[in-house]
């Protein structure tokens, strides 16, 4: 027993074989008879699977002809006059409500990454004005010129005799080791 449907993939294998350039050709041989060439005409007579094809599609086409549309329900339009009225009736929502109804109802994805950029502004604002209000300011780490042991480096550099003095304790005491 052949599965369901291995009848088309088997005319879809045999077409494209032969009929590589069918594309779409077959439709319009049933919709737009008078358009189609004489060659796609012949091409379509002849060959086997494209007459199966040509077949398949009038009686899809048959068979939606006979399908009616349902019946709306005769309620339909009474109720949605209803449901209409009574939202003209109701009084519209401010602008403020509706965006804090789509704050705290809409999706949510996109107010993590604004509440978190708006933060970090406040942040740096905030701090920035605090350090101008307070005076603080920052200055390069340099030496003061009037540090003790830059003072003593410095005399120490201009007193030559003291630093042979010391150069001479220290070699002693090196000795004496």
């Amino acid at each position: 027993m052949e599965p369901a449907g291995s009848g088309v993939v088997e005319m879809e294998r045999a077409m494209t074989k032969k009929c590589s350039g069918m594309d779409g050709k077959v439709a319009d041989v049933l919709l737009a008879p008078d358009s189609v060439s004489a060659e796609v005409k012949g091409h379509v007579a002849e060959c086997e699977s494209c007459r199966a094809e040509l077949e398949e599609l009038r009686s899809t086409i048959a068979l939606l002809d006979t399908w009616k549309t349902p019946e709306p329900n005769p309620h339909f339009m009474t109720r949605f006059r209803v449901r209409l009225a009574e939202l003209r009736a109701t009084p519209q929502a401010s602008w403020l409500e509706r965006l804090r109804a789509r704050f705290a109802f809409g999706p949510q994805l996109h107010v993590k990454p604004l509440a978190a950029m708006a933060l970090t502004v406040v942040l740096l604002v905030g701090g920035g004005v605090y350090l101008d209000l307070t005076g603080f300011e920052t200055h390069p780490a340099t030496p003061q010129a009037d540090a003790a042991v830059v003072n003593d480096l410095q005399t120490l550099d201009n007193n030559a005799q003291l630093l042979d003095q010391l150069e001479s304790i220290s070699n002693n005491d090196t000795d004496a080791n």
